[in-house]
């Protein structure tokens, strides 16, 4: 009896820190898009909203000083703000496939824009979906 409840303790003590860790990402990830100049920041709040609102899955991160997504411990995707424009790209643990139907072998994982209309941002949220479909991460 015993052994079970200091099983049930530890499970709960598990889930409060890996709930504390996500609070710090998610915290660290904000921080970074708040750090950003404007308009990027503006962007990267956005660009944020999008991808979570798209995969509901993937879990912001701080990624080599960038914020990113990663879905069972494997980023995913990722954006930064460069000089010219903001860089939105997904790492090789996405599930990334060549567009139906296209004449060539190029499959897409990083893309530039300077704004975010609505064209802009529907297309974001479909890679993003299509890059974690099939429910996990590449391995």
């Amino acid at each position: 009896m015993k052994a079970r409840i200091r099983g049930a303790q530890q499970s709960v003590e598990n889930a409060e820190k890996k709930t504390a860790r996500q609070a710090e990402a998610e915290a660290a990830v904000a921080a970074k898009i708040a750090a950003m100049p404007e308009p990027w920041r503006g962007l990267g709040e956005r660009l944020h909203s999008i991808i979570l609102r798209s995969a509901p899955t993937l879990q912001p991160r701080v990624w080599y000083g960038m914020p990113a997504y990663e879905l069972e411990g494997k980023t995913v995707c990722f954006f930064r703000a460069d000089k010219r424009w903001m860089t939105f790209g997904f790492t090789q643990d996405a599930n990334l496939t060549r567009e139906e139907g296209a004449p060539h072998q190029l499959i897409g994982s990083a893309w530039y824009f300077t704004d975010l209309d609505d064209a802009t941002e529907a297309r974001v949220a479909a890679l993003v979906r299509r890059a974690v479909a099939g429910g996990g991460a590449r391995h």
